[in-house]
């Protein structure tokens, strides 16, 4: 089956959504491809907002500073100067979009700003504590009624298409991409003017995850098997306390609880942050994750435990009304029971090396959101910038596209159709699923919070084996979401680990015990190139 589009956009959270519509607006027809339905990946889950320079005490240059500080010394200022310039614009778009910012509640009709952990003045645009639902959600609306943009649902890319003869070394056009559809089966073939990558991040490489089972890194590893370079994958950011249950999925116990008094606890019920920091429970994200994960892994424990219960039950129920319910689903009652928890993979700091437009390495292929690399987060991501980069880059990416489709010849040779002759149904699934934990469990214990070059060297080892055993499986097997989303995850972690065992030092979101300090000497992105694999 071939289908024919302007523009198609792999991924439909915020940075996918806000391109179509950008585009549409425009004149512009584009193909949204979702791997499930419409309204679902990251950005749903986002709870925090959107950062903006917008209070008069405020201003462009302290936002700047506090991206450039928590980034720790590898953001580009250009980058961040681009987003965070742009960001009253992006709320703007927003709100005449139909998304109701939360206000002040009074004649004066301003927004309500909250502020996060690492902003020197409160600058976060919110809903509530579900922003990422409410802007995915009005947008989607938009997006339906439109008629220049196409959805196909449950559709997992697979691989791009170049243009027929192209060396991937020789500054390649990507005319398409195939993608499989999940309700027939079939491998779909995808012409189209430009590509989008904008699919979110890969932290579903990892045990424990806040992520949606859909951030399996696909734009990563399809723009990295096309040609394309990647930079800075070893920064992955973990939220220290992820709820512990099997069937909790990917619930976040805020840092909030934390902030009003909760303590962390071993199973024996003793604290133990007092002897990683000072602040204790009040240290910073990074300090309390490496702390939780050395106490894990130091005594052996599945999880360790968040206790509120001495605060009243009137201030928790007031306070944190959501996980109170959330936690009572699994009988657990935070009033009287410590909650167990774990840190979980959160952000996907690195990604795919792009300007300031959006354009990689590859003529028709542009990257935006979290599987980017602007030069924005550096080597930590500041609390609230993942959505407004959607936004900004969105719009950023839009006069780009369209000058590289006027360059574009009217009539181009239609890509190769999909060949699966050589193919036959899958014998033994259950290899797939037991790679599946086999990487997540051995990502986490040897490529996690803390890592050594023994660790690393581990994993690599094991990933070797893993990638020839998925690439075996997927020549002679016809493929399978499962098995794309798994060839992808290899790939990528391949990836990171080959960042982090390049960065001998720690730096942000990167912290190996060989070396504890950062070098000066390597305050620079590590960037990885297809050619240079062995």
């Amino acid at each position: 089956m071939l289908c024919e589009t302007t523009v198609a956009i792999v991924g439909s959270g915020l940075a996918g959504i806000s391109l179509a519509l950008r585009l549409s607006e425009q004149g512009i027809d584009s193909m949204i491809l979702s791997k499930s339905k419409l309204a679902s990946g990251s950005s749903v889950w986002a709870q925090g907002g959107i950062a903006a320079a917008l209070d008069p005490r405020d201003s462009f240059e302290a936002h700047i500073e506090d991206t450039l500080q928590t980034g720790s010394g590898l953001c580009h200022e250009s980058a961040v100067r681009t987003v965070v310039e742009g960001a009253p614009d992006a709320i703007d778009w927003l709100s005449a979009a139909g998304v109701h910012f939360d206000n002040q509640g009074d004649v004066s009709n301003q927004l309500h700003l909250a502020q996060e952990g690492g902003h020197s003045y409160r600058r976060v645009a919110h809903v509530a504590d579900t922003t990422g639902r409410a802007v995915v959600n009005t947008l989607d609306r938009e997006i339906l009624a439109s008629p220049r943009i196409t959805v196909l649902e449950n559709h997992t890319a697979v691989d791009l298409i170049l243009n027929p003869g192209a060396n991937p070394s020789s500054g390649s056009q990507v005319v398409g991409l195939y993608a499989l559809d999940g309700d027939s089966g079939a491998v779909v073939t995808i012409h189209a003017g430009a590509v989008v990558l904008a699919s979110g991040g890969a932290s579903k490489a990892y045990l424990y995850t806040s992520n949606p089972d859909s951030s399996t890194g696909d734009g990563i590893a399809m723009a990295w098997r096309a040609g394309c370079s990647v930079a800075n994958l070893e920064f992955v950011q973990f939220h220290p306390t992820c709820l512990y249950h099997p069937h909790a999925g990917n619930f976040l116990i805020s840092e909030a609880v934390r902030g009003e008094g909760g303590r962390l606890l071993l199973p024996d019920g003793n604290a133990f942050m007092e002897r990683h920091d000072p602040r204790a429970e009040l240290a910073s994200r990074d300090v309390v994750a490496r702390a939780i994960d050395y106490e894990m892994k130091k005594g052996g424990h599945d999880c360790v435990y968040l206790d509120v219960s001495h605060l009243t039950a009137e201030r928790i129920k007031r306070h944190f009304p959501g996980i109170y319910e959330r936690c009572q689903s699994f009988s657990i009652d935070i009033t009287t029971d410590p909650v167990p928890v774990v840190p979980a993979a959160h952000y996907t700091c690195g990604g795919i090396n792009t300007d300031l437009n959006g354009q990689t390495d590859l003529d028709g292929l542009y990257a935006i959101g979290e599987n980017a690399h602007t030069g924005l987060h550096g080597a930590n991501r500041l609390a609230s910038n993942s959505l407004l980069e959607c936004v900004v880059f969105s719009h950023r990416a839009v006069p780009a596209i369209l000058e590289y489709l006027e360059k574009l010849p009217g009539s181009r040779q239609s890509p190769v159709a999909w060949d699966e002759s050589q193919v036959s149904d899958p014998d033994e699934l259950v290899v797939v699923a037991h790679n599946w934990e086999e990487l997540r469990r051995f990502m986490w214990d040897y490529v996690g919070i803390v890592r050594t070059s023994r660790r690393l060297q581990r994993a690599a080892n094991r990933l070797h084996l893993l990638h020839a055993e998925i690439r075996d499986f997927y020549s002679h097997f016809r493929v399978n979401k499962d098995l794309l989303e798994l060839r992808n995850l290899v790939l990528v972690s391949e990836l990171i680990v080959r960042c982090a065992a390049d960065r001998r030092e720690s730096r942000g979101l990167h912290f190996t015990q060989d070396y504890p300090a950062p070098d000066p000497k390597q305050q620079h992105d590590t960037i990885l190139r297809p050619e240079a694999r062995s």
